[in-house]
């Protein structure tokens, strides 16, 4: 009981670490709180401060997700290992877009999520990742692609007939994901949502909105 505890309220402290800030501040002297969105996701830090810094924050995000969960499928009890697992899961999650460090503040739990996904269910990772970029391709937005991703996740934990603490997650996970972008939603059906730009964007003309690699209009985005 004690170790699960400890696992659990780790991964919370863990997820709740705000890389973009450590990272932005720390070394770019940039708060990304007061630029672009004012998000503390892995997009804004690409759009305000650039490729390396978004870089950065993406894998020490991502990590805050897999190091917890993986210790907790090897360390917690046999009998509970799949529930305190998921448990840890949710706490990173959490962690990450409710910061302890940030007043409840924080990013939209994507970068997290997919950490925790690796180390839960490495096979079903691969397909939402390759769904994740499918629709991010030809959408370029990171919230559409965010949010079918999250769809992709709960259907495929469902159809692959993972245990059940596992299919409560998928669908507790996908819950916050939507929630925590529901602005972004909102301009998705008025058709104003920002689009991010490729490299081999930038040979055609311009869409209104688009501003660079990672860039547009200011909107909250993981």
């Amino acid at each position: 009981m004690l170790i699960s505890f400890i696992l659990i309220a780790g991964a919370y402290v863990l997820g709740s670490i705000p890389f973009a800030l450590v990272i932005g501040k720390g070394i770019y002297h940039i708060d990304v709180r007061k630029a672009g969105s004012g998000n503390t996701g892995t997009t804004n830090v690409f759009r305000v401060v650039g490729k390396t810094a978004g870089t950065l924050v993406f894998i020490g995000d991502t990590f805050k997700g897999f190091i917890p969960v993986f210790l907790a499928a090897r360390l917690a009890p046999a009998g509970s290992a799949a529930l305190v697992a998921v448990l840890t899961a949710g706490a990173a999650i959490c962690g990450h877009t409710w910061s302890i460090f940030l007043r409840g503040r924080g990013g939209k739990g994507v970068a997290a999520g997919g950490g925790a996904i690796i180390a839960l269910m490495p096979l079903i990772f691969v397909i939402v990742f390759a769904a994740f970029w499918a629709v991010l391709l030809l959408s370029r937005m990171v919230s559409a692609a965010s949010l079918l991703a999250a769809l992709c996740f709960s259907a495929a934990v469902i159809l692959s007939g993972q245990p059940l603490p596992y299919i409560v997650f998928a669908l507790l996970g996908s819950a916050v994901i939507f929630y925590a972008h529901r602005s972004n939603i909102r301009r998705l059906i008025k058709g104003e949502e920002n689009r991010v730009a490729f490299p081999w964007n930038k040979r055609r003309q311009r869409r209104p909105g688009d501003s660079g690699p990672l860039s547009g209009r200011p909107g909250r985005q993981e």
